[in-house]
């Protein structure tokens, strides 16, 4: 992904110490990884590196807002970002997987790629529920949904109702129900013990 070198660090060359880079996000990102739910945004990301001897450490904060879809309405929502965290980078001749906090470069490699990671992120952010503030949903929409749910709910009374009169076999499970509900009571008075303390 070409898109991806723009969340790319140069870290060959820097002394050990604090370093502080800045990126930002817009819907170029989010189109560069498949299957997104982000529609767009616009982020700023800030990144201190801390350089030593064996890894790099990054802080990393991220602010700004995106655009996903309303959960009600379905119209466009711009949910708001705020995020930090930390990532390290290790280094190794043996392959590692990323695992969401450490990022592993053979020796020999000279820049870290934060796409991935910033990506991550931004989609970890989001909130369960993607929803415009109260009041502010599309009323047309809100009012088609309301009617469709409400005829969708009117036809599964419908078929419920049809279903008791005309469907044989449903009749014949829920009499054997009752016989038995009513046999097991049956039997339940039967050891039930009398007035002398004595089954009857």
């Amino acid at each position: 992904m070409e898109e991806t070198q723009r969340y790319s660090i140069v870290f060959k060359g820097l002394k050990n110490g604090r370093h502080e880079f800045r990126f930002a996000v817009d819907k170029s990102l989010f189109e560069a990884f498949e299957n997104t739910e982000i529609k767009d945004g616009a982020c700023e990301v800030r990144v201190d590196l801390n350089r030593e001897e064996s890894q790099l450490v990054l802080d990393v904060s991220i602010s700004g807002d995106v655009v996903v879809a309303c959960d009600r309405c379905l119209e466009d929502c711009h949910i708001p970002i705020d995020y930090e965290g930390r990532l390290l980078v290790k280094f190794s001749e043996e392959e590692h997987e990323y695992d969401g906090e450490v990022i592993w470069l053979l020796p020999g490699e000279d820049q870290v790629d934060l796409a991935q990671y910033i990506y991550e992120s931004i989609v970890l952010s989001l909130p369960y529920q993607r929803v415009h503030p109260e009041g502010e949903c599309n009323p047309e929409m809100l009012e088609r949904f309301r009617i469709v749910s409400d005829r969708e709910f009117a036809a599964i009374e419908q078929q419920a109702s049809s279903r008791e009169h005309t469907d044989g076999e449903w009749a014949k499970l829920a009499a054997l129900r009752e016989r038995m509900e009513s046999d097991a009571a049956q039997s339940a008075a039967d050891a039930a013990p009398g007035k002398d303390g004595k089954p009857e």
